[in-house]
């Protein structure tokens, strides 16, 4: 099995039919067939229900009305997958840190089944199958995209929605606006026994996991790791090699999983990117993902950052 089908937001089955995307007349009418479900968010929390994520059927009350927004997914076993945003409701509460890493809130729209809430995706993905993740990451990214740029980046009139929700359109001067994914590298960088892991301070407390960065323009993939690596802890890096990818909708990365072998082992942090990191070696790693150590709390399960520092573990990455 290949390391990106045992990550959280890979491995689906879906096909993204993306060649219906321009047909306005054929999605509308599988909008309105028998088959078609669609996933509405509510400020990017996906509805969720018991078994997983909370489907309903595109000709329910509380949707039907909401073709011209809708975001097609594409299709599972030939069914139509749509995502729907109900963000103009509003509960009457709403909570502080929405989207956020401790964000346990539930909210329950007065037109769903009783035991559908919108929650937040970092809480559930893990217990989602592989292509259930696939479509919530994906929904959660394309309606995080169309809020975020609602207006022209050449002219700063207001855009449309165009090709079932994976474009933009400028109606004062014609600019065509594509959703955006930010290129991460996630750098499991080692040195003999032992792996460089750091903490942000916006974390949870406690929590350390793997250095990471955004690629810059002009950039390769093995330049950003080293870069990376060495603007945060001073660490020189010299051979890096490629092990997976994790779509990382929160907003909208695509996380580069690499491994990096270390020249030098001597930190000194920069104190702009990270509060501390430190080297770790297996028997103290083992320690931490089994909930045993007193200072460290390993990522959260569901990051590519776990389950490469697990795939380590096991001595399954070259």
């Amino acid at each position: 099995m290949r390391l990106a089908e045992r990550v959280t937001f890979g491995g689906g089955a879906v096909d993204r039919a993306a060649e219906l995307r321009g047909d306005r007349d054929r999605l509308h009418e599988m909008w309105l067939s028998p088959g078609a479900m669609t996933l509405p968010l509510w400020r990017g929390k996906p509805l969720v229900a018991p078994g997983g994520l909370g489907w309903l059927a595109c000709r329910e009350d509380v949707v039907v009305e909401r073709f011209n927004e809708a975001a097609f997914l594409g299709l599972i076993e030939g069914a139509p997958r749509f995502a729907t945003d109900l963000s103009d409701w509003m509960p009457d509460e709403v909570p502080e840190g929405l989207d956020g890493f401790s964000d346990l809130s539930e909210q329950h729209h007065p037109g769903l089944p009783d035991d559908h809430v919108f929650a937040e995706l970092r809480r559930e993905m893990t217990r989602l199958s592989p292509t259930e993740a696939e479509l919530a990451a994906t929904a959660k990214a394309l309606k995080g995209w169309h809020l975020s740029h609602r207006f022209c980046a050449c002219c700063g009139a207001e855009s449309v929605p165009a090709q079932a929700g994976w474009q933009r359109d400028c109606p004062a001067c014609g600019a065509h606006h594509f959703p955006r994914t930010d290129p991460v590298v996630i750098m499991l960088i080692t040195q003999g026994n032992a792996v460089l892991v750091g903490r942000s301070p916006a974390w949870p407390e406690d929590m350390y996991s793997l250095l990471a960065g955004f690629v810059e323009p002009g950039e390769t993939v093995e330049a950003a790791v080293r870069r990376e690596v060495f603007e945060e802890t001073r660490i020189r890096v010299g051979a890096v090699r490629y092990l997976a990818s994790q779509p990382w909708p929160f907003p909208s990365s695509l996380m580069l999983g690499c491994r990096g072998d270390a020249e030098s082992t001597e930190i000194t942090i920069d104190p702009h990117e990270l509060e501390d990191a430190r080297w770790i070696t297996r028997e103290e790693l083992l320690s931490v993902l089994a909930g045993e150590s007193d200072t460290i709390k390993p990522a959260r399960v569901g990051a590519i950052a776990r389950a490469l520092l697990t795939m380590w573990l096991a001595d399954e990455v070259e």
